[in-house]
């Protein structure tokens, strides 16, 4: 008895992704590079070659992609380590919304090799990048203007310095000409 309901709700899974495959026309191949896996991997999942994964990172990946909440998959057991959205990618999540953006355009506007770090970004799984160029990509997608998005860089790049030990309560003034050189550079670029 036990086994068909497991047949039942692997079915249910793997419907669900093969149904939003579909509707959204996204190809397989970039389906796969957007959550991690190979494309044989995510061809198992639909044809249930393979049980549907039970895995917390991948069924959130899934469920990031598809716009839906991990907890849908009924093969989904929360984790024991919570994510803690931070304020950034709620920033993120909400410009998106703003924007009437579905998950999948907004990964279509990335490089394919770029997709699977901002599908953990926006499952809250990592910060965003310290890398500049990369957060006014996320920026130039989501219509943000360099001043808005500017500040959570900066609230990043506070956070691993001080993770590498730099002490800001001693180092006040050094800091406060970083930053203002920072901000000054990046608002006066044209990127």
């Amino acid at each position: 008895m036990s086994n068909k309901k497991n047949a039942i709700i692997t079915m249910k899974s793997s419907e669900m992704l093969y149904n939003f495959l579909k509707n959204t026309n996204l190809h397989k191949k970039d389906f796969a590079q957007m959550i991690g896996v190979t494309l044989s991997y995510v061809y198992n999942l639909i044809d249930e070659t393979i049980p549907f994964s039970t895995r917390s990172t991948t069924l959130e990946r899934i469920a990031t992609v598809m716009d839906i909440s991990p907890e849908e998959f009924v093969e989904y057991k929360i984790p024991q380590d919570i994510i803690v959205i931070d304020e950034t990618t709620e920033f993120i999540r909400e410009k998106q919304k703003e924007k009437k953006i579905s998950t999948v355009q907004l990964l279509k506007s990335f490089p394919r090799k770029q997709r699977l770090t901002i599908v953990d970004i926006l499952r809250g799984a990592r910060p965003i990048p310290l890398d500049w160029e990369e957060v006014s990509m996320i920026a130039q997608v989501l219509d943000i203007s360099k001043e808005e998005i500017y500040d959570h860089w900066e609230s990043r790049l506070k956070q691993v310095l001080q993770n590498s030990g730099f002490n800001f309560e001693n180092n006040q003034e050094l800091a406060k000409s970083i930053l203002n050189c920072a901000r000054e550079y990046i608002v006066k670029s044209k990127n």
